[in-house]
């Protein structure tokens, strides 16, 4: 009977302890769901670690742009191949029909419009609604349309085309580092901000509030299909030009002819399409796609690999049969001797010990950093970093951005994951692309 009560009292004090009433003790905030990161699709997880960067080989080209020495990097998801035509296809479809839903809406088709909240409250500022469907066959809205069609003088063939020049985006971003400086910050004693900040225009004005460090931009979305013809004099790529990008048998190849100020704006695009689906679901986590660190881009092409010259681990370019490894100018003008020509479908050769595929060569890859010869000198040596908001008056050595990995037009030492290139970053190429990475939250899995 004693062991009885004993239990009984045992079991009451257990369920007490459970319950929602003040103990008294320092227990946290109670009631938080525990959430574990799924993995993102067509990424694969980087975890965290440190590597030697810099070169593993003599500097051939006699740089002298990068210094051996040990770095650390935080875990994050890498995209597993570089962004597809197909999937910045969607990015600019997007823009295109949400243009297209605002310019109905202007028009006075309020069915493109959601007004009021899941409580029937009125919304502060009207969302477009995505679930209403564009009706071309309908005159009214085709006549709404218009304007973002080609005028009659400039079209060919008499085809009625969309305008790639009105595919404009408007994005905004937080601009953490004006933010961070102290003068900058909230003074508590005087209850206001004391410091300035230069704004989008490059001009120095006071801070208002907290939308000071919010800048604001715009970009045109549309790859710049004439790279082709316009990288290579006396060199016929017509056809490149006319059909890479929008046609079926270029989708599962590598988006070229993308700035760097375009790959941000995917960036920026992909976090929000994937927030606003979380935030429908009832979960608010935010995820942050965005272009790798320059760092993080070398650790994740090493795929594991100390000292390594190569993704694959060797210091060669062929296997055992003697097969080329990745997709670049091999010998003298042999574009073909890998097997491509031109650029070669995503995952068309093997991938590295992290299973990323062609971190060498196909399409050299646009990086977060700016480029900086001596950024080896001063960064960190943990998660090392370095930007420039480059505006557009600024001289053109301040707009240069790391780009990494080598095309399929460069020669072999432009494969070596330790080489650092750049181009500027209001410019778009035949043999540059990107992919995203993503914060990992937490440090480990």
């Amino acid at each position: 009977m004693k062991q009885f009560v004993f239990l009984v009292t045992l079991a009451a004090i257990i369920l007490s302890g459970c319950g929602r009433a003040p103990s008294g003790e320092l227990v946290g905030v109670q009631g938080r769901k525990k959430w574990h990161e799924p993995d993102p699709y067509g990424m694969v997880f980087i975890p965290q670690g440190h590597f030697i960067m810099g070169p593993n080989d003599e500097d051939v080209m006699f740089a002298q742009n990068a210094l051996t020495r040990t770095i650390s990097v935080d875990a994050f998801w890498m995209d597993e191949t570089e962004i597809t035509n197909n999937k910045y296809r969607q990015f600019v479809y997007y823009v295109r029909d949400s243009i297209m839903r605002r310019t109905l809406a202007d028009y006075g088709f309020d069915e493109f419009l959601i007004m009021t909240d899941d409580l029937d409250r009125d919304l502060d500022e009207p969302r477009l609604n995505w679930r209403t469907r564009i009706n071309l066959r309908d005159p009214d809205v085709v006549d709404a349309l218009e304007d973002l069609y080609y005028p009659a003088r400039e079209r060919f063939n008499n085809r009625k085309e969309l305008d790639t020049r009105k595919l404009v985006y408007e994005y905004f971003w937080v601009d953490y580092e004006q933010a961070a400086r102290r003068g900058n910050r909230w003074n508590p004693e005087t209850q206001q901000y004391e410091g300035t900040v230069f704004n989008q225009a490059g001009e120095e004005v006071p801070i208002v509030d907290r939308s000071s460090f919010v800048l604001r931009d715009q970009v045109n979305v549309y790859p710049d299909t004439m790279v082709w013809i316009h990288d290579f004099t006396y060199s016929y790529n017509e056809p490149m030009a006319n059909m890479y990008f929008w046609h079926p048998s270029y989708d599962d190849y590598p988006v070229v002819g993308v700035t760097w100020k375009q790959a941000v704006a995917f960036g920026i695009w992909r976090t929000n399409y994937l927030n606003e689906h979380l935030a429908r679901r009832g979960q608010g986590f935010v995820q942050n796609y965005r272009l790798p660190l320059e760092s993080e881009w070398e650790y994740a092409a090493r795929g594991g690999i100390p000292l390594s010259m190569y993704p694959w681990g060797g210091p060669y370019t062929r296997n055992m049969e003697g097969c080329f490894l990745a997709n670049f100018k091999p010998m003298r003008g042999n574009y073909t001797d890998d097997g491509w020509l031109y650029t070669a479908p995503a995952a068309s050769f093997e991938p590295n010990d992290y299973g990323l595929y062609d971190m060498a060569g196909n399409v050299a890859e646009w990086t977060e950093n700016a480029y900086d010869e001596s950024f080896y000198t001063f960064s960190h040596d943990m998660n090392p970093n370095y930007k420039y908001n480059a505006l557009p008056d600024d001289p053109p050595a301040l707009k240069r951005k790391v780009v990494r990995g080598g095309s399929w037009k460069d020669i072999a030492f432009y494969l070596q994951v330790s080489t650092r290139s750049y181009e500027y970053q209001d410019t778009a190429k035949s043999y540059v692309g990107f992919r995203n990475v993503r914060s990992y939250l937490g440090s480990s899995r």
